[in-house]
């Protein structure tokens, strides 16, 4: 379906506002059309004065005449004055209500999206649709809608009073009209593709500035910038050769319409004069027909601005309604649960990332509620991916997850969420206080709330030293604070949640040893009442787990406590005796 025609669909909403914007743009056109046939009826009446078309209507008196001619001219030109007024507010409004309705359904349809969309779209060029793509199209509706209707209405309007006139010196003064719309159309469409090509280009491009912004201190560290800078260019110049063909083709629309605009000027002067001299038009008409020529014609040069104009609005339309229309496979709907005990089970799970080989391959375990698990295992064993499915950032390709003996399937996605906390391995924290990232999910909490919490997680201390203490601004992602206090932050958030099933994603690895063993003796109060699953490289940190299971390769191949798993002397033994810096043998690891 052609962008314009989903634009209009989209605006539906806004009907009776843009109808009301539609009739006050109509009767300023008007209006500012009047002004051009006053002044013939004012040269008719100074040259014919008793027989001027104003006499025909009862005044005879000239001055009269002329009077009323005044009084005619002040109400229209306040009439286009205030539906000019009328047209702005109404047009303007529409563009600003529609662009903050667009841009909050867009960002609402991208956080709803399958976190697998994500692994194929940049930041940076999601936010190229977000601010400039709904820009474009505010700009559009701000002024381009207008200019369209107006054109319509002046070519109507005037073409009524040619042919009321002279219907000869219409059809020549309206002969180029045709070719002017075609050459109109005919870039127009070859725009089209152009334009798409820009904000594609402008996507790669913002996604490269927000992609290196974001990692500024890796840049700096491998002293990249002249790397960083010739990759900026790179996209910068193809953005710039983009464009370059765009603006090569869309600056030969004025020149081409201009010249048909002309031909009909010329038309219209020429001939028209001719039947003047000859009696066979009154000057008055002739007037009208050379002022109202101009009024018609040569706002169709705005038809070049209005192209452009209208192709880089259809080519953002086209972007946004496009990420629009993208499927939400993230359904929430379900049942909701209330009171979670806690008890988790995967029964025979697999599951593959798109275009991948399986990761997982039949998982099957048990966690009872109010116990404490920990998975262990090399890099890419699939310790994390088990945390995403339990989450339902990501369906099982076969098998089920069960939470209280519920399929998570069938549990409201809102409501899952909500009994789970979370502190990953990437800690994201947001540009604000200490108090608001804490406080993040609970935003009108108590300050003893989340003092408490950062006690809990052996951040209070910190906290306490730092220069506004709980109202200190932490910068963005938190880079003013070290790895370990962003860390216990986290770790602070999750708790304030009080979730009854609780995960930690590597939580102690940005921390140094005292911390660790600090947060590893809070653990133990923190893990009581509720299901805790631990993701740990340090051993050290799980050795007290109710059970303790070892991936390999998608795989579970052997579980049991700290001491069952020493005992059997097996992969975690190793693995163990590793970290502790004890002898092993290496065919041990490796089998």
């Amino acid at each position: 379906m052609h962008p314009f025609i989903r634009l209009l669909r989209y605006l539906k909403p806004y009907k009776s506002e843009y109808r009301s914007a539609t009739f006050f743009s109509i009767l300023n056109k008007l209006a500012d059309i009047a002004p051009e046939i006053l002044i013939g009826v004012a040269v008719d009446t100074v040259i014919s004065q008793e027989n001027s078309w104003i006499a025909k209507l009862g005044i005879v008196d000239v001055k009269m005449q002329l009077l009323a001619l005044g009084l005619l001219t002040f109400l229209i030109w306040a009439a286009e004055s205030l539906t000019e007024y009328a047209y702005s507010v109404k047009w303007r409004n529409l563009a600003q209500r529609t662009q903050h309705r667009l841009r909050l359904e867009t960002y609402n349809h991208i956080q709803h999206l399958n976190i697998s969309f994500f692994e194929n779209k940049s930041t940076g060029s999601l936010l190229s649709i977000l601010n400039d793509d709904v820009n474009q199209l505010e700009r559009f509706l701000d002024d381009g809608i207008n200019a369209i209707i107006q054109t319509l209405v002046a070519t109507t309007t005037i073409g009524i009073v040619f042919f009321m006139l002279t219907p000869e010196v219409a059809i020549f003064a309206f002969f180029p009209i045709p070719f002017i719309l075609f050459g109109a159309f005919f870039f127009q469409n070859r725009l089209a593709p152009l334009f798409l090509d820009v904000r594609e280009k402008a996507g790669l491009i913002s996604a490269r500035l927000s992609n290196n912004l974001s990692g500024i201190f890796t840049i700096k560290s491998f002293t990249a910038e002249k790397y960083e800078l010739s990759q900026v260019e790179k996209e910068s110049e193809a953005y710039r050769i983009s464009n370059r063909k765009a603006i090569a083709l869309s600056s030969m629309v004025t020149p081409v319409i201009r010249i048909g605009v002309l031909t009909g000027f010329l038309i219209t002067l020429i001939y028209g004069g001719f039947l003047t001299i000859e009696g066979e038009l009154r000057v008055g008409a002739f007037s009208i027909l050379v002022f109202l020529t101009q009024r018609l014609l040569w706002p169709l040069t705005r038809l070049a601005e209005i192209t452009v104009l209208y192709q880089r609005s259809m080519a953002s339309t086209k972007r946004i309604l496009d990420l629009l229309n993208q499927p939400i496979t993230d359904h929430r709907k379900g049942q909701v649960i209330k009171n979670t005990k806690g008890k988790i089970s995967f029964d025979k799970v697999c599951f593959a990332y798109q275009d991948t080989p399986q990761i997982i391959h039949g998982i099957q375990l048990d966690i009872p509620a109010g116990s404490t698990a920990a998975f262990v295992g090399t890099t890419g064993s699939g310790k994390t991916t088990l945390i995403k499915l339990l989450l339902r950032l990501y369906e099982p390709s076969q098998g089920d997850i069960y939470l209280d003996d519920q399929n998570i399937s069938d549990i409201d996605l809102t409501s899952l969420r909500e009994k789970i906390g979370i502190v990953s391995q990437d800690v994201f924290l947001f540009h604000g206080t200490v108090f608001e990232n804490i406080a993040y999910a609970q935003p009108h909490t108590k300050l003893d709330k989340v003092i408490k919490a950062a006690k809990m997680a052996e951040a209070h201390q910190f906290i306490s030293e730092l220069p506004q203490g709980y109202d200190t601004i932490i910068g963005e992602r938190g880079q003013k604070l070290s790895g370990g206090q962003r860390q216990r932050l986290a770790l602070a958030r999750a708790l304030l949640k009080d979730p009854p099933i609780l995960i930690l994603d590597e939580a102690t690895s940005a921390v140094d040893n005292e911390t660790e063993m600090a947060i590893q003796k809070s653990l133990k109060h923190i893990v009581v009442g509720r299901t805790t699953i631990m993701i740990a490289h340090r051993l050290s940190t799980i050795r007290n787990a109710d059970q303790i299971y070892v991936l390999q390769k998608g795989k579970i191949i052997e579980h049991g406590t700290h001491d069952e798993l020493l005992s059997k002397d097996k992969v975690y033994a190793a693995l163990w005796k590793l970290q502790t810096g004890q002898d092993i043998c290496e065919d041990i690891l490796t089998s």
